[in-house]
């Protein structure tokens, strides 16, 4: 008795317990209570705030106007979690936001007088709440919620909001824009229990993408996100049936958001409050172009880059150019099939992957007598053909995408034989001109135009003819120090050099020297005297000088001068302070924490994106090492010597070239004699990153025998799970680490064309895009 006692009185304080907490929440959740007469203008108080700052709802904008959602306002960048009438047009200026004093709605008022309810509620509100959660809510006299943004998601699911049976996340059209389309996706919670992503114009399981695998669980299944970052599916007690994503150890000071983007896929979103960076720790799909409808109809999804792209079938013109949703449609005017004056031929799109609805399926057949049938058939307008079978189908084709197996469809596709002399009806039934006699006409057009370009041409070059004469050969000409580099004579290098007199640095190209300017003796520059210049004429190194002095970018050493007097050659540089990178890094007094060095390599990123994409003229490094990265006073990573890098014409893409480079991280492609592109770069970048990471040379003798080359040794612990080895007693977020691990494996792929290009490089340094899990560096080896 004593004991049943003591259970109920037990269970009595922790009721308490609980019932007083609850009412601390509500109290604290009400600090921000918003009272009815209240109003907000997008240029005036725009957003109503949560208690903490952390979340906003009100005005925010959007293309030439505002919209009215919720968002987080506690970060540098303004995230939109939730939009209200979402498919509305964005308002202007003149808008008004009222919580109305005399009928407690929540109204948009235009400036054309037009009134929108933003909640839609058959009672009175009497005060509204923007709750510390992203929610927003409306209370009624007796304080409970009448209405709240959480039981009307748009795309975004945050944490402790719940999407249950009969409720959908929607895409949206951008990520700029927060509107719908008929091109979007959704997830949805069935009320078998099952979690399924589906294009959202099409609901039917052959759309399908992703799927919970929890049908059959009943109608009161719900998915969750909790404030640590975990996703799961309960049921009605709230019991886990299932864990969307991996146990996650939430660090502190992190937010969290689940959203299906614009491109179908559902990720969930880490925010660090600290270092101010977005993540992605999990995603429903790692194939970009897994998502069904990605690519409109008669289109295939392509990945390259690890971005996706979409092609048109053979025959096949985009319906509007550079968008992929709208699909594509044949480029020739379709006529009755049994009209025996059309001509057609079939065309082949291998690797391919499409929606299954043949009207005819035959067996035993050959890729040829597959083609054969089809021609023969006035229906059949695409044949899929694989292992013998080949199915007819008619068009549209949907959800198609380019497979990397070889031994999925060939689509041979119906198109029409090249008819130069045929006039083509148009839509209305107009006659247009044929397409022969606009091509004559264009060429026409064009030729008048080179001509007259010509011509003027001619004579511009004979007016400053004589102007282009008094420039010597040498190429001794001042420029402006913010337009190029100056030309030296050796004799003022000797004198800002005090004879070369204090050495700071020595190479294999050169040794480096410090100085003044002359007319400024408070400006130090570093003045590097080469020792041997690579073949090439007088003309064209000075032609390299002055093209890579005018790559300006504040990741980039700035090349201030240069002197060619005779066998003396010396490039002049602005000054760094604090050294290599590989001082700091390879010197354990002074190296830096995590955060520090996933700055320096977004720094040095940056600068080769510079030299491959930015410049007039494309710039290969070739030798990326941290020798030549150095720090300025206000440890600002600057990519340096790459006075004598190759440069690339603007139509080349690679190039033959002797070996450039250092041993340790010369991609592999030098060592075969296969041309060279911007990827040589990536493959260094990715042997420095690494080397940032674990803060150690890429080749160290003195540690143990599966340890010394590096690369080897972080994918094996990548493989096994043991990255936190590589960084040692340091402290790093461990879904970071394998981030920024990934990027750098993904770099040092054997095989240049796997590699990403620097832009995509950056864009997953810096957390915007995903990262498949990388292969086995060496696994893939050219043969070209």
């Amino acid at each position: 008795m004593k004991r049943d006692h003591f259970i109920s009185m037990h269970y009595f304080i922790i009721i308490f317990f609980v019932l007083s907490i609850s009412s601390l929440v509500t109290a604290q959740q009400r600090q921000s209570n918003i009272s009815r007469g209240s109003s907000l203008t997008p240029t005036g108080t725009s957003s109503w705030m949560s208690s903490s700052g952390l979340y906003a709802f009100g005005f925010y904008q959007r293309d030439n106007g505002y919209a009215v959602g919720i968002f987080l306002a506690g970060i540098p960048d303004k995230t939109v979690v939730w939009t209200a009438n979402r498919d509305d047009s964005p308002v202007s200026g003149n808008a008004n936001l009222l919580f109305t004093a005399a009928t407690g709605k929540l109204v948009l008022k235009t400036a054309q007088g037009e009134d929108t309810n933003i909640a839609d509620v058959s009672q009175t509100a009497s005060s509204a709440s923007m709750l510390d959660t992203g929610n927003f809510v409306l209370y009624n006299s007796g304080g409970k919620v009448i209405w709240e943004s959480f039981s009307s998601p748009t795309d975004t699911l945050l944490p402790t909001q719940r999407l249950s049976v009969g409720m959908q996340l929607i895409s949206s059209v951008s990520e700029t824009n927060q509107s719908t389309s008929l091109y979007s996706f959704g997830l949805y919670m069935q009320p078998d229990g099952n979690l399924v992503q589906y294009p959202s114009d099409y609901r039917t399981v052959p759309a399908a993408y992703y799927a919970s695998g929890t049908d059959g669980m009943g109608d009161k299944i719900s998915l969750n996100l909790d404030i640590d970052g975990n996703l799961y599916l309960l049921n009605a007690t709230d019991y886990k049936v299932k864990n969307i994503t991996e146990e996650v150890y939430a660090t502190r000071r992190t937010i969290y958001l689940a959203r299906i983007d614009w491109d179908g896929i559902f990720r969930l979103y880490s925010y660090n409050l600290d270092n101010n960076s977005w993540s992605v720790p999990w995603n429903s799909t790692s194939d970009r172009c897994g998502p069904r409808g990605l690519c409109g109809i008669n289109m295939f999804c392509i990945s390259h880059d690890l971005e996706p792209g979409c092609s048109c079938l053979p025959g096949f013109a985009p319906v509007i150019q550079e968008k992929w949703t709208p699909g594509c449609e044949r480029n020739f005017t379709a006529e009755s099939c049994k009209n025996k004056d059309r001509k057609y031929t079939i065309q082949e799109e291998v690797n391919t992957i499409w929606e299954d609805l043949p009207y005819s399926v035959l067996s035993q057949m050959s890729k040829e007598d597959c083609r054969q049938a089809c021609l023969e058939d006035c229906n059949c307008e695409v044949a899929l053909y694989k292992d013998g079978k080949c199915k007819k189908q008619r068009l549209p084709l949907k959800y198609g995408r380019r497979s990397s197996q070889s031994d999925v469809n060939i689509a041979l596709v119906k198109v029409e034989e090249t008819s130069h002399d045929r006039i083509l009806p148009t839509r209305e039934g107009k006659k247009e001109i044929s397409k022969d006699t606009i091509i004559i006409i264009i060429s026409c057009l064009f030729s008048l135009l080179v001509v007259n370009v010509a011509i003027l041409g001619i004579i511009h070059h004979r007016y400053r003819a004589s102007s282009y004469r008094r420039i010597s050969y040498n190429g001794n000409i001042n420029f402006c120090g913010d337009i190029a580099p100056r030309s030296f004579s050796y004799a003022e290098l000797e004198r800002m050099t005090d004879g070369f007199k204090e050495e700071i640095g020595r190479g294999s190209s050169g040794t480096v020297y410090k100085g003044t300017m002359m007319n400024d003796v408070d400006k130090f520059v570093a003045a590097k005297r080469l020792q041997k210049v690579l073949s090439t004429s007088e003309k064209e190194f000075q032609t390299e000088i002055k093209v890579i002095g005018r790559a300006h970018h504040r990741n980039l050493l700035r090349l201030l001068g240069y002197s060619i007097d005779g066998p003396n050659k010396v490039l002049v540089y602005e000054y760094m302070s604090n050294g290599s990178l590989a001082d700091i890094l390879f010197t354990p007094e002074r190296q830096l924490n995590w955060v520090e060095r996933m700055g320096i390599a977004r720094d040095i990123a940056r600068g080769i994106l510079y030299l491959h994409d930015e410049c007039e003229t494309q710039i290969i490094h070739c030798d990326i090492k941290p020798q030549n990265i150095l720090m300025d006073q206000n440890g600002c990573a600057k990519v340096s010597d790459f006075g004598l890098a190759k440069l690339m014409k603007p139509d080349e893409t690679k190039t033959f070239t002797g070996i450039r480079g250092t041993r340790g991280y010369v991609a592999p492609e030098w060592h075969r004699k296969l041309p060279v592109t911007v990827k040589v770069d990536v493959y260094s970048f990715g042997v420095v990153l690494l080397e940032i990471i674990c803060c150690r040379k890429n080749l160290d003798q003195s540690l143990l025998d599966d340890q010394i080359i590096l690369e080897e040794w972080v994918y094996q612990c990548f493989e096994g799970g043991k990255l936190d080895q590589l960084v040692g007693v340091e402290e790093v977020e461990a879904r970071q680490l394998e981030r920024i691990i990934k990027v750098a494996l993904w770099c040092i792929l054997d095989e240049p064309s796997l590699r990403p290009s620097m832009k995509k490089v950056l864009l997953m340094l810096e957390g915007t895009v995903d990262i498949p899990t990388p292969p086995n560096p060496t696994s893939f080896i050219s043969t070209i």
